[in-house]
């Protein structure tokens, strides 16, 4: 094994893929862990994938064996049949004592901002403990932060002009007044693969730019891809049924009431300079003509594990 094999969770993915990118471009060894061994491989020959192994962390010790750093991008969005957040706190807990004892010099791991172990939202709590773990485990260790990522295979920023082009007006949760950072997908790549030469612990508030209300975000991508629609204030509990039944159309979880509580509760906004460069405004007005004509499924690509992430 080379010196600098580097292990990557989920580059046939979406973050995990621009990460792996990053140190393939600077000539590094790479593997990648996933659940997806089939799903097509854009690396081709360039990356190994090898399975988790969560249930059999042996094996998962000699997938890590030789590995210097490990990029940790495993999560999910929300709770459902097949995975739920209790599964993925625990399943990280096995990756990273599987580092440690494999002898990995770094964990680079991706969280969220505000996460907190007193939250009541699963999503911000899991992160915490995962936090508290990562510090605990004897690893040299880096946590990113980001709040909202965008780029040509994002879901959140698609899915807002997807209904903006179709729908007459935008419902917003409340007054919409609530802030978030947007940072682009190849920034927090860069911020990561960075990290992964470093040796200090850092926790870095993964922030792009911009700063947007949720209301002036959704007025803005309308404006941008020529689907300016009044942006409406509703009641949380309306926004949800709303989102549900235009889930229920589409096969997906659009959001959930988690998500809805903690976008309005701020927790996606920090105090903190910018780490990423580039701009959502820029980067919409460069995709105007394709951002949100197809609508990106988080359920479909779990459902579909061959086939590659499209893009939006």
């Amino acid at each position: 094994m080379s010196g600098d094999l580097q292990a990557v969770t989920g580059a046939f993915g979406y973050s995990g893929r621009y990460i792996a990118q990053r140190l393939l471009d600077q000539g590094a060894e790479v593997i990648t862990l996933t659940e997806s061994l089939h799903r097509r491989n854009p690396f081709g020959e360039r990356i190994k994938a090898f399975p988790f192994n969560f249930d059999s962390p042996e094996r998962l010790k000699e997938t890590l064996a030789g590995v210097r750093v490990l990029y940790n991008t495993y999560w999910v969005r929300f709770n459902h049949r097949t995975f739920t957040f209790s599964d993925a706190v625990r399943n990280t807990e096995t990756l990273f004592k599987a580092a440690k004892a494999a002898g990995v010099e770094r964990i680079v791991h991706l969280s969220i901002t505000n996460p907190s172990l007193d939250s009541p939202l699963e999503y911000f709590s899991g992160k915490a403990r995962l936090e508290e773990a990562l510090k605990g485990s004897g690893v040299s260790w880096a946590i990113l932060r980001p709040a909202v990522l965008f780029g040509k295979e994002d879901i959140l920023i698609n899915n807002i002009a997807w209904a903006l082009r179709r729908l007459p007006i935008y419902g917003v949760f409340g007054d919409g007044s609530y802030r978030l950072q947007p940072i682009h997908v190849d920034d927090l790549a860069g911020l990561a693969v960075a990290q992964g030469r470093e040796q200090e612990n850092r926790v870095i508030q993964a922030i792009g730019p911009e700063t947007f209300t949720y209301r002036g975000l959704v007025k803005t991508v309308g404006e941008i891809i020529g689907r300016p629609r009044p942006v409406v204030p509703v009641p949380p509990w309306l926004g949800y049924l709303a989102g549900w039944a235009l889930g229920k159309m589409v096969k997906d979880v659009m959001i959930t009431r988690d998500e809805i509580k903690g976008l309005t509760a701020g927790l996606l906004y920090v105090e903190a300079p910018p780490a990423g460069r580039t701009r959502l405004t820029d980067w919409a007005r460069e995709h105007a003509q394709t951002l949100g004509m197809r609508y990106t499924s988080e359920l479909a690509r779990r459902r579909d594990r061959e086939g590659a992430y499209q893009s939006n």
